[in-house]
């Protein structure tokens, strides 16, 4: 691995680990209205990026904003709806009546879905190193979460929050080129307050938003400072330079870092099963990312919604020389 896919897979990781972290804040806000709650989280960190974008030597915001097409917001007000307020909205109704471990396995699926669906929007076949990995990515997710009672609401919930997880990765695509991380992070930010603030209107009209209790704070400020400001960043950093195949492999740590931080609040424990899932997406991130072979998995210039843009990408080799 160079040191540029290195610079990919670590802020990828990093991401993923804060986000399965989270799910111990997530627990936290179970009182607090869903929509009004998101409305703050996504308000607070777009204030939070704000003063990260357009610092020397970038672009200025506001003029790469202007520049941008009427499709591409589009798909910008899609990524923030269903990757980020969509996705949270699935979990939260998923877990009413399924247990928790139920959308986390659904989720940890995503791998897969990304390692076929990105190569057949670019135009190309499926990497068979990207999809053995995904399946060992997500057999561990399996592992390390086990299964849970759940109904047909529950798969059907868990099922939107596979989308939510595959859309966060695959939809960005096209317009992280043009925005970088920063600027696009802030900008879904903005979005998705908004959307989230309009569907507390509709669901719970003026008590969509109520002060919360001290507890709440911290775990609104860590949702918003550390999950959405740091993660968001370091997310779109790795699919920048690895691509969102091999970066989508990472999301196997997600059940893995909650399995590891539940213990810490009692609200779970970290046993032989979680070791043995632990090993399996560790082995399939390696293999995916190519720390384990001479050649990269997939070429990292891929770009899934270039094709669906109409700006279809030099062809690139099967394979590049390994990092």
């Amino acid at each position: 691995m160079n040191a540029t896919s290195l610079r990919g897979a670590l802020p990828a990781a990093f991401a993923c680990v804060l986000v399965g972290a989270s799910f111990t804040a997530n627990s936290v806000l179970g009182d607090y209205p869903y929509a009004g709650g998101q409305a703050l989280r996504y308000g607070l960190a777009a204030l939070l990026l704000l003063p990260l974008v357009g610092r020397a030597g970038e672009p200025r915001p506001l003029a790469t904003l202007r520049l941008l097409t009427g499709r591409q917001w589009g798909r910008l007000a899609l990524l923030a709806a269903i990757g980020m307020v969509g996705f949270n909205l699935a979990v939260l109704t998923a877990e009413r009546s399924a247990e928790p471990a139920v959308p986390g396995v659904f989720v940890g699926c995503a791998p897969i879905v990304v390692a076929v669906l990105v190569p057949l929007l670019d135009g190309r076949r499926p990497a068979r190193p990207v999809l053995y990995a995904a399946a060992l990515v997500a057999a561990g997710a399996f592992t390390v979460q086990g299964w849970g009672r759940t109904d047909l609401a529950g798969i059907l919930c868990s099922v939107g929050a596979l989308a939510g997880e595959v859309g966060f990765a695959v939809l960005a695509v096209p317009v992280l080129r043009p925005l970088g991380p920063k600027l696009l992070s802030a900008t879904v930010c903005v979005i998705a307050a908004a959307e989230s603030a309009v569907l507390g209107l509709v669901l719970d009209g003026s008590g969509f938003l109520r002060v919360p209790t001290g507890a709440e704070t911290l775990a609104l400020l860590w949702q918003a400072a550390v999950v959405t400001v740091i993660g968001f960043v370091c997310w779109y950093m790795g699919v920048q330079r690895i691509g969102a195949e091999r970066a989508t492999l990472f999301s196997g740590l997600i059940p893995v870092s909650a399995a590891l931080t539940a213990p810490l609040v009692g609200t779970g424990s970290y046993g032989l099963g979680q070791a043995a899932g632990s090993c399996l997406v560790g082995l399939g991130v390696a293999i995916g990312s190519g720390v384990l072979g001479r050649r990269d998995a997939v070429p990292p210039a891929a770009g899934a919604g270039d094709v669906a843009d109409g700006r279809r990408p030099d062809r690139a080799p099967a394979a590049t020389t390994a990092p």
